[in-house]
């Protein structure tokens, strides 16, 4: 079978251990031949020949990691036709059984049903943001007055993609409700649970590398670190996250390290440098394999999500902490069930994100906690993630249509 991963994800190669790449390696082990489309940075587009996959990279517009959202809009905008000319360039020849695409974007809609029509391939939407509405939420679209027409015309693209998908697998049954309610046209049977996954790699560290790793990084051995890493923007309400910080100060027991990178970076850089705090190192983003063995020789893993997202969501790097087999610490909307999630695995703490309060009590609770007790907690995330999140139960989920 002939699959096809269209994306917004700059792709190289599916060898490293990620999200969708993992996900990707199990087709390529169930003997499936892999295609991807995937934006280029290089300011051209060409065809990476790999051992696993082809891999076609489209000169786009900058999408991703900016403040301007008229810029990204257009480039956003610009993505079907450089795309489907891009496939008709280079895989003219290639039938596809399979479409595999995730969100965001909404707009390769187009792309997905140029390919359908062309190959009667199967189309299969791994939803990982619900979109335009979590940009309403945040306040840089409006669904009135000028910015109303960029609304109207994102959620046209936003049903087209739905209409056009066979199937459609969420993160969480809170968005497969969310679509019940907001999209009950769609037939209930094709809407169902594919979660982020992972080919599970335990990337827990012994007390020697814990101490070594804390010593080379500038960590302090004796307090219990909290660990905050991924993308630092507007989605994950920054405001709420620095005032979580000073707070942290009054527990002498703590420290955070925060590595990452995204629009509200300066944020938390301007508050580090103005205020110098003891208690935190802030890190830009590290390569992928430095980064999952320094959360290794962390104690609890971070997740803040903003108040005001509506869209149930749940962040990737929830499996970075489970495969490090650290406990969770979370400040989210209302909106996501991973609350439940945490509760139902037994593997840390949750409040709402804005309750300052009860989130002090549960950094207070996970420093309490004895090493033992947190270790025993991160174990149960590890059990969880090999009971739910693996990346061969979600090949299983997608496949099952397939026959």
């Amino acid at each position: 079978m002939k699959v096809i991963f269209l994306t917004l994800v700059n792709v190289k190669e599916i060898s490293s251990h990620s999200l969708y790449q993992d996900l990707l390696r199990e087709f390529y082990k169930n003997v499936h031949d892999i295609y991807i489309v995937s934006p280029s940075t290089s300011g051209k587009t060409e065809v990476i020949h790999t051992e696993m996959a082809e891999i076609l990279r489209v000169h786009t517009g900058t999408i991703q990691k900016t403040k301007n959202y008229i810029k990204k809009g257009i480039a956003t905008v610009l993505l079907e036709p450089q795309y489907i000319f891009a496939i008709k360039k280079y895989f003219s020849n290639v039938q596809f059984d399979l479409i595999l695409y995730s969100t965001p974007p909404i707009t390769l809609s187009g792309v997905a049903s140029y390919i359908k029509k062309r190959d009667h391939a199967h189309t299969y939407l791994l939803l990982k943001d619900i979109w335009p509405q979590g940009v309403v939420d945040l306040g840089a679209l409006k669904k009135t007055g000028i910015l109303g027409l960029a609304w109207r015309y994102f959620r046209y693209k936003e049903r087209e993609l739905y209409k056009l998908s066979d199937y459609i697998g969420c993160m969480s049954q809170a968005n497969v409700e969310y679509l019940h309610r907001h999209e009950p046209w769609i037939n209930h049977s094709r809407i169902e649970v594919c979660p982020n996954s992972c080919e599970p790699v335990d990337q827990s560290v012994d007390q020697q590398t814990r101490n070594r790793l804390r010593k080379q990084y500038g960590l302090p051995l004796d307090k219990v670190i909290f660990v905050y890493g991924g993308n630092l923007g507007v989605p994950q309400g920054i405001d709420f996250f620095i005032e979580c910080l000073k707070s942290a100060e009054q527990l002498g027991d703590c420290f955070f390290l925060i590595v990452g990178d995204g629009t509200e970076f300066s944020k938390i850089e301007h508050y580090v440098q103005s205020e110098s705090p003891s208690h935190i190192k802030l890190l830009r983003k590290l390569p992928k394999k430095e980064y999952d063995q320094l959360v290794g020789s962390c104690d609890v893993g971070m997740i803040y999500l903003n108040a005001s997202l509506t869209v149930p969501n749940i962040p990737s790097r929830l499996l970075s902490y489970m495969e490090a087999r650290i406990p969770v610490l979370a400040a989210t909307d209302h909106a996501t069930d991973l609350k439940e999630i945490i509760r139902d695995g037994g593997f840390g703490w949750h409040s709402y994100a804005g309750d300052l309060d009860a989130f002090c009590q549960n950094m207070a609770s996970a420093c309490a906690a004895s090493s033992e007790e947190r270790q025993a907690m991160g174990q149960r995330g590890w059990d969880y993630l090999l009971a739910h999140y693996t990346a061969a139960e979600s090949y299983d989920i997608i496949m099952r249509h397939m026959v």
